[in-house]
C-alpha cells in the first residue's frame, strides 16, 4: 500500500472498526509511520482527521515499534492546525509521556527536544477557540512533562485555575483532577 492508496481509503467515511482493521494492516506491512504523520496534514480536514485517528491507533498499540519515528512526530507537532488533529496529537503526547510508558520509549523521548511541544500545548490551553477535549489532553500531557520541565507545574496549575473560573463542567472535572495530582 502506498501513500496515495492510504489517502484514498481515508477519503471515505470510516468507523472505529475500519480504523482498527487498517491500523492492524499498517502494522503488519511495517508501513512507514512518517507517511501516516504526513497525511495528518492533508488539506482535506476529514482525511487529516482520519489519518490522525489511524496514527493514534497504530502508534499507541505498539509504541516501541516506532521509536525511530518519534522525533519526526515531535518535529511536526507545531504544524498541527485542525482541531480534530490537535485532540489526537495531544492525546498521543499524553500517552507517550505517561509514567507507565515503556522504558525504551522514555529513553528515546529524552533524546528529543520537547520544549516546542510544551509551548504548543500551553498555546492550545490558552486559546479560547480550542475545544475542551484538546485542552484537557494538553493539560494531562503537560502534567506528565512537569518533571522534565519543572516550571511547567506552576504554570499548568495557574492556567487550570484560570480555565476553571468560567469553565464548562468538563474543564471543572478535568482541571480538579490534574490540580489534585499537582498538589500531591
Amino acid at each position: 500500500m502506498n501513500q496515495a492508496e492510504l489517502i484514498k481509503q481515508l477519503s471515505s467515511s470510516i468507523g472505529k472498526q475500519r480504523i482498527l482493521k487498517l491500523s492492524r494492516v499498517l502494522r503488519e506491512l511495517h508501513y512507514p509511520l512518517r507517511d501516516v504523520i504526513d497525511i495528518t496534514f492533508h488539506p482535506d480536514k476529514a482525511v487529516a482527521f482520519r489519518a490522525v485517528w489511524l496514527l493514534e491507533n497504530v502508534l499507541l498499540t505498539d509504541p516501541e515499534s516506532y521509536l525511530d519515528d518519534l522525533r519526526y512526530l515531535i518535529q511536526k507537532f507545531k504544524e498541527v492546525k485542525h482541531q480534530g488533529c490537535m485532540r489526537h496529537y495531544a492525546k498521543i503526547t499524553m500517552h507517550i509521556t505517561d509514567a507507565k510508558a515503556p522504558q525504551s520509549l522514555k529513553l528515546k523521548l529524552k533524546e528529543i527536544d520537547f520544549e516546542p511541544v510544551v509551548e504548543q500545548l500551553f498555546d492550545w490551553m490558552i486559546n479560547p477557540k480550542i475545544k475542551v477535549a484538546v485542552k484537557m489532553f494538553a493539560g494531562s500531557a503537560l502534567f506528565n512533562l512537569k518533571d522534565t520541565f519543572p516550571w511547567v507545574k506552576e504554570e499548568l496549575a495557574d492556567q487550570l485555575e484560570f480555565l476553571m473560573r468560567d469553565g464548562s463542567p468538563a474543564i471543572q472535572t478535568g482541571g480538579k483532577k490534574i490540580l489534585k495530582e499537582i498538589k500531591k
